[in-house]
């Protein structure tokens, strides 16, 4: 299994690495980790009361990357300005299960933009490319295809079936629950963010689920094509 990247996504403003963990347990909460989460929470909260999302650098990047690359704004908030807003509005994070509740608080304290994705329902490799509207996108929790519109980056497996639209939208194919074993993870940053952001935010992440879930992780640097 290969990840690559366009070279026309990368000039667009996209930084990208992935982080790749097997043979994890994502079967039960941790109460460690339970604990920590709430005074990272509160923590966080505390960091965000009164921000403004537009004049964060790296929050606000997104939305520039959104722009240059031709995506409607108002339509397409990405991913970690709407965990931001959810955690000011209920004051906590929703818990879905280890996996995902780590990368999502992960994703707060950094404010790169991240997923997780069921390696064992991929189809051959991973690319992050400009959609050319052919593709099949079927969204979290549909259970039919949806048009995709073309020139959004996407992750895109060799089936030609979209794992995630621009950095907002996951899929069904490859959700992480309960079961899965074997995830890598989107770690996507904008031109506000360092390289080195990037890659301590991809250890952290393998680090913090090593820890509460088991498995071996390391970090990936895609193939430019």
């Amino acid at each position: 299994m290969e990840f690559r990247v366009e070279k026309a996504v990368l000039d667009a403003g996209v930084k990208i690495v992935f982080a790749v963990i097997r043979g994890l347990d994502n079967t039960t909460a941790n109460e460690e980790w339970l604990m920590r989460r709430e005074v990272w929470l509160e923590e966080l909260l505390e960091r965000y009361k009164g921000i403004d999302v537009h004049q964060d650098a790296i929050l606000e990047g997104f939305n520039i990357l959104h722009e240059h690359t031709g995506v409607k704004r108002r339509k397409n908030i990405p991913a970690n300005e709407n965990l931001v807003k959810l955690l000011l509005k209920h004051g906590s994070l929703a818990y879905i299960n280890k996996v995902v509740d780590i990368y999502n608080i992960i994703s707060l304290d950094s404010k790169l933009a991240l997923g997780a994705h069921n390696i064992d329902y991929v189809s051959g490799n991973v690319t992050l490319r400009f959609s050319n509207g052919t593709e099949r996108f079927v969204p979290l929790g549909q259970t039919e295809p949806i048009p995709i519109n073309p020139h959004e980056y996407s992750y895109i497996d060799d089936s030609n079936e979209v794992l995630c639209r621009l950095e907002i939208r996951q899929v069904q194919k490859t959700l992480v629950d309960e079961t899965a074993r074997n995830v890598f993870y989107i770690v996507q940053g904008n031109e506000a963010t360092s390289d080195e952001l990037l890659l301590q935010t991809a250890q952290q992440i393998i680090d913090l689920t090593t820890k509460y879930s088991g498995g071996k992780g390391k970090i990936i640097i895609p193939k430019i094509i």
